[in-house]
């Protein structure tokens, strides 16, 4: 197996080598969860092909998506909670067939001794998870909800590379922090207006 999809490392070889030494792969399908929350982490995960969505939930079952995480990228909030030895605050959930590679949080402190790269590719990662939260936060503080679930079905297409969505209103809802009958009414409209096809646990951007 390569890491091709590491585009970060092209030029660094022996960083390569030296993740495919110490990390351990995995598969999950789609909606298996890869982590919940309050596990103690073992190891950080770098997406290798598929895709990862990142979420917090509260007490009552209510969730809001705060990332995705693609090919090439790592779990800034694992790195962090690993290192620390802490619980994870948040719950992940492979958005399509997803291949991992793990790397053990002793091992992650290795290649930060090892290659300065490697602190450099965690602190890029860690500066554009930042900005993705901010934008929750201006979404859920300034938009619509009408606004914002057009913004979510467009991202979770980009992610997965498909116009067909599979996703249940209920999903949609627990993912926006909203209430199903407020998805079901803004999707019928959006029907109306051209914007996405409905079907059965289906929704088609057009």
């Amino acid at each position: 197996m390569e890491l091709a999809e590491l585009n970060e490392f092209k030029s660094l070889p022996e960083i390569r080598e030296r993740l495919m030494e110490y990390g351990f792969l995995k598969t999950f399908s789609e909606g298996e969860i890869i982590l919940n929350e309050h596990a103690y982490i073992r190891a950080i995960p770098i997406v290798l092909s598929g895709s990862i969505g990142v979420m917090r939930s509260e007490d009552d079952g209510r969730e809001i998506l705060l990332y995705y995480i693609k090919a090439g990228e790592s779990c800034i909030m694992s790195f962090l909670g690993g290192i620390h030895q802490d619980t994870s605050k948040v719950k992940a959930i492979a958005e399509e067939p997803t291949e991992i590679l793990f790397i053990p949080i002793d091992k992650v402190n290795l290649l930060i001794k090892e290659f300065p790269q490697w602190l450099d590719y965690i602190f890029r990662l860690y500066h554009k998870r930042f900005e993705e939260l901010l934008e929750v936060v201006n979404d859920v503080a300034f938009k619509k909800m009408d606004e914002r679930l057009l913004n979510f079905l467009k991202k979770k297409s980009e992610i997965t590379a498909h116009k067909s969505i599979h996703i249940t209103h209920e999903q949609l809802a627990n993912e926006l922090g909203t209430a199903r009958v407020v998805v079901s009414r803004l999707l019928k409209q959006m029907e109306d207006e051209g914007l996405v096809q409905l079907g059965r646990n289906k929704i088609i951007l057009m």
